[in-house]
């Protein structure tokens, strides 16, 4: 007993080494609730990351959508008041040129370009096994490369105290072939980048949705039939909206939320409940 209360002092001790006046500064803790925060949300033209932007503007930050289609960009920033640059996240000398049009300094890195590319391509013929070797590749190009690229390209102007949000799936946990494997690799990436970016306060999480809709995900490729079966696994009997996940996002970036780092956070209505 005696040898556990003395450590425990000494934990305190090396707790109150950090100066304490200092501890609850601006200096210190350089996101308060009153700042505007610059926050580049990747995938930001529709869907997830378009309602993203779109409450985070809202409350006054700056904002930055990256996205591959320049027109659709363009639309949602003139829309919501925020600026836009368009490029391949997947290509590591696009990612590398985009780099002039995006801010110096970053406190706000929500990842959310990807999705389930064999929704839009020709499914695999059976034994086809280039076929199959292209499709993982795309998913995992799509889903994973573009949310390593950017974020080992913009680490170097991650704020201190800064806040990383990736967009995972529930697909991650139930399945859904290559890119169900792309969304797994995500989380335990997320994990080492909590890791090695802790000792600057940053921290990096993966919200992970489960079937929501009003967005381009499906690409018109499920009936209200498919759709009708998964949600009546909700514990709420009904699916997501980008709205509710765009919440979940931004209670992640909040400045009090810095002890939150290194999780997978599920929204999907208790479809799949905690393990």
């Amino acid at each position: 007993m005696d040898g556990r209360i003395h450590n425990f002092e000494e934990t305190l001790d090396v707790r109150t080494s950090i100066d304490s006046s200092n501890i609850w500064s601006r200096d210190f803790w350089p996101m308060t609730s009153s700042m505007k925060r610059s926050v580049v949300i990747t995938g930001g033209g529709t869907g997830i990351g378009a309602a993203t932007a779109e409450l985070f503007a809202r409350t006054g930050h700056d904002v930055t959508i990256t996205g591959r289609r320049s027109d659709v960009l363009a639309t949602t920033a003139k829309r919501l008041g925020v600026t836009h640059t368009a490029f391949d996240a997947s290509d590591p000398a696009a990612v590398q040129t985009a780099l002039d049009q995006m801010p110096a300094t970053i406190d706000v890195l929500v990842n959310n370009a990807g999705g389930n590319t064999d929704r839009r391509r020709p499914t695999v013929a059976a034994g086809d096994l280039a076929g199959v070797a292209d499709a993982w590749r795309a998913n995992f190009e799509a889903n994973v490369l573009t949310t390593v690229l950017v974020t080992e390209a913009l680490k170097p102007r991650l704020a201190d105290g800064a806040r990383i949000v990736t967009v995972g799936s529930v697909a991650a946990k139930q399945g859904s072939g290559s890119y169900g494997a792309a969304k797994a690799a995500l989380e335990a990436w997320n994990v080492e980048i909590a890791r090695t970016l802790g000792s600057r306060r940053i921290t990096a999480n993966v919200v992970a949705p489960g079937v929501t809709l009003d967005t381009e995900f499906f690409a018109g490729t499920v009936s209200e039939e498919w759709v009708a079966a998964r949600v009546s696994a909700a514990f709420n009997r009904r699916p997501g909206t980008p709205n509710e996940i765009a919440e979940a996002i931004f209670f992640l970036c909040r400045p009090d939320s810095g002890h939150l780092t290194g999780q997978v956070i599920h929204v999907n209505g208790g479809a799949y409940a905690a393990r």
